[in-house]
């Protein structure tokens, strides 16, 4: 080959890597947010957005609406497609930009109602919240109308190219509602329930989910505060983790609002202004999902063709809800949606029609911008009296050294039924009372033992006047959190250990309860292996370990067992494990062959064996729950990316922690943040997301908080005393 032929080919490399360098900045680096320098906005008094070392920003503005204005913009600037996203999720409007493909998930959310259910909830709050709204989504729409034709990557994929439409107030209150949505959801529970009853054994399916019910994984959260007397600096420390999905971009936004009315920093859901999760100069504030039933389905009889229906022995007429859905590429479809006296008719089993009643569809709150403006126990307490759901455990500490806890949020007055499965929609005997009265919602201030702690567990007390049903989590959380909390002096990193916990005591009962089967059997072979490595084991969740494999596939037959027995065949929803373990202990009569619970457990172990082989491989020791338990966290559409996808996502990497333990862990389910806030310093307090504070892949913070959150751990996330790493100055515009 000559070398004008090389000189040639290399050209040409150089050339092509040229281009691809130029297009990577052109759809990558070039739509990186201005960070620096100076800037002219429709903001009424000069401003600043000081960016920390992790890209978090903190704004600085003389009037609250300018701080919620710039709010609005920089959340743009770092997550406007993941917002629109969002936005486009909640309300039904996926398809018109991912296609066919997202047309299902469109129609749940038409048929719910959601767009129409946010636009209800702006027109009834108060003035104070709708004007933090409308100025944020004032800041939106200017980086909207500011970046014509410099947006991210996501808003470029061939064959889905958009352009963001404006911003509203009611698709805040959308997002907010979304979150709402995937915190009460309980239809497939209520659904199979249903089915298990209709085809099983009543009674004993009856003791398998008892009312109130629970399940071990949901997502949930822990929370806790504890006073002076139990900390080094002698001032209350409050943590919260809240569990949910894991994913990329994060679920959360980290935001410091400063002005004239207003210091507050903590975390807000992209497209939410305000912070959700977080504290100001006085109060700071964490929450756990309450678990309570938000969320009933009842069985119509009703004319599909005509929308009557039968109420009561007499016919009514429901109301004909008709949406047209947009599709990429595609012509639109319409659906239509018969809403009676309970809800839409929005679920069909094939075999009937159910209704949804929703505690969203009824009322409206956002407290929020009243909290972050809160003072003393009082105003905060003031601030919930107002918030609608989802329901939550809200735990509290400020800085005049005290504590409490405040269960908040619309919860259905149910007299004689549960809810907890399909109810008749014709009868009238299973409507709703009205809500639990704010004032009678549990509640505590300031409680002798200095620790108010929530992960979940049910609130309510025994005999409490109301009939409550909810998913409520087993108390293997809290009681390890109480257990850990013990009466020591507590640091913000005792705190951080607490949270990343992976003790299991049920797990551990499970092998210690193997164990002495075996005791009382002849055992051999893997069997023996088995029994032996479980002999050694403390019960941590720790990915490195076999045993927490045994322990869970045991889980997992155990399970499987007991509802055979009931006479589900067909296993979708498993007990969860306290019931499971009280049978255990109670060595219950009816449930196991010669009610030999030694040989049921034995035979339990050796399915769990057939699975661990079929999953992990034939050596036992060599098993990694870390290998069972994974999580990938991938961007929904970079992800998906031949070649850069690498770039985009997270995994598979292996994870510690179960349902039961402190750090709950599921697949690609976990602590979604993790923040402790120390009243003896602010700035000693932390906060660290799962990715980063960035929505670009090209951005040095979409990953940079990953490998402390793998670790456990969280970076100082300051107050007062920020270090400044860019400064945009805001300049009200002539």
């Amino acid at each position: 080959m000559n070398s004008r032929v090389l000189r040639l080919i290399n050209v040409s490399i150089a050339v092509l890597a040229l281009l691809v360098l130029a297009s990577v900045y052109w759809v990558a680096y070039r739509p990186l947010p201005k960070t620096s320098g100076s800037l002219l906005a429709p903001v009424r008094w000069s401003s600043k957005v000081i960016r920390d070392n992790r890209g978090i920003p903190h704004i600085e503005a003389k009037a609250s609406v300018d701080a919620y204005f710039l709010e609005g913009f920089v959340m743009a600037q770092d997550r406007l497609w993941e917002m629109d996203g969002l936005r486009r999720f909640g309300a039904g409007e996926l398809a018109e930009i991912a296609g066919p493909a997202a047309l299902e998930l469109d129609k749940s959310a038409r048929r719910l109602r959601m767009r129409p259910i946010a636009d209800a909830w702006y027109r009834s709050l108060a003035s104070d919240d709708r004007e933090a709204l409308l100025q944020f989504a004032r800041g939106v729409n200017f980086f909207i109308d500011t970046h014509r034709g410099g947006y991210s990557l996501e808003y470029s994929i061939p064959g889905h190219m958009y352009s963001p439409r404006e911003w509203t107030p009611s698709d805040s209150l959308v997002i907010g509602l979304l979150m709402f949505r995937d915190l009460t959801d309980n239809s497939i529970d209520d659904l199979e329930l249903g089915r298990y009853l209709s085809t099983g054994n009543r009674d004993l399916i009856g003791k398998l989910f008892p009312t109130p019910a629970g399940e071990a994984l949901l997502p949930g959260s822990n929370s806790w505060a504890v006073s002076g007397a139990h900390t080094i600096g002698g001032k209350p420390i409050l943590a919260n983790d809240p569990h949910l999905g894991i994913r990329l971009p994060s679920i959360w936004y980290q935001v410091h609002l400063r002005s004239q009315d207003l210091d507050v920093e903590g975390v807000s859901l992209p497209g939410v202004p305000g912070v959700i999760i977080g504290h100001n100069r006085s109060i700071s504030w964490g929450v756990t999902n309450l678990q309570t039933d938000e969320w009933d389905l009842y069985r119509e009889r009703i004319d599909m063709r005509t929308g009557q229906y039968l109420f009561v022995g007499k016919p009514e007429q429901a109301q004909l809800d008709r949406q047209t859905i947009g599709i990429y590429g595609e012509k639109p479809v319409t659906i239509e949606t018969w809403v009676t006296r309970h809800g839409p008719v929005a679920i069909n089993d094939g075999h009937s029609n159910y209704s949804v009643k929703w505690t969203a569809a009824l009322g409206a709150g956002f407290p929020f911008i009243a909290i972050d403006r809160a003072t003393d126990w009082t105003s905060f307490r003031a601030a919930l009296s107002k918030y609608w759901g989802p329901p939550q455990n809200f735990v509290y500490a400020d800085a005049q050294g005290h504590i409490g806890y405040q269960a908040a949020g619309a919860v259905p007055i149910r007299q004689g039924f549960a809810g907890d499965a399909p109810l008749a929609g014709d009868t009238g005997a299973e409507e709703w009372s009205g809500m639990i009265p704010f004032e009678e919602m549990p509640s505590q201030f300031d409680p002798p033992s200095g620790v108010v702690a929530s992960a979940n567990q049910n609130p309510f007390p025994s005999g409490f006047k109301y009939q409550v049903t909810g998913l409520f989590a087993d108390r293997y959380r809290i009681d390890q959190i109480h257990a850990l909390i013990g009466n020591r002096k507590l640091t913000v990193g005792d705190m951080l250990a607490i949270q990343k916990d992976v003790y299991s005591a049920y797990h551990h009962y499970l092998a210690q309860r193997l164990i002495a089967a075996a005791a009382k059997k002849s055992v051999s072979g893997d069997q023996k292996v088995a029994l032996d490595l479980l002999r050694e084991w403390n019960g941590q969740m720790e990915k490195a370990l076999p045993q927490p494999v045994i322990a869970e596939f045991v889980h997992i037959a155990i399970g499987r067992s007991l509802l055979k027995q009931a006479g589900v065949t067909e296993l979708t929803r498993w007990p969860r494990p306290q019931i499971v373990e009280n049978l255990l202990r109670a060595e219950a009569q009816g449930w196991v062959p010669q009610d030999d619970w030694d040989a049921f457990l034995l035979a339990r172990l050796n399915d769990a064996l057939i699975l661990g082989r079929a999953r992990l491989g034939s050596r036992i020791a060599g098993w990694k729950w870390g290998n069972a338990m994974q999580w990938r966290l991938n961007h929904p559409v970079g992800g998906r990316l031949p070649l850069v996808d690498a770039f985009f996502n997270i995994g598979p990497v292996a994870m510690s922690g179960a349902a039961t333990t402190v750090k709950q862990t599921g697949y690609n389910f976990g602590p979604s943040m993790r923040m402790v806030v120390d009243w003896a310093d602010l700035d000693k307090s932390v906060l660290g997301l799962p990715g980063g504070e960035s929505g670009f892949v090209a951005s040095s913070h979409y990953k940079d908080q990953w490998a402390a959150y793998y670790a456990g751990s969280a970076a100082v996330f300051p107050f007062d005393h920020i270090e400044a790493k860019d400064v945009l100055q805001v300049n009200p515009a002539p």
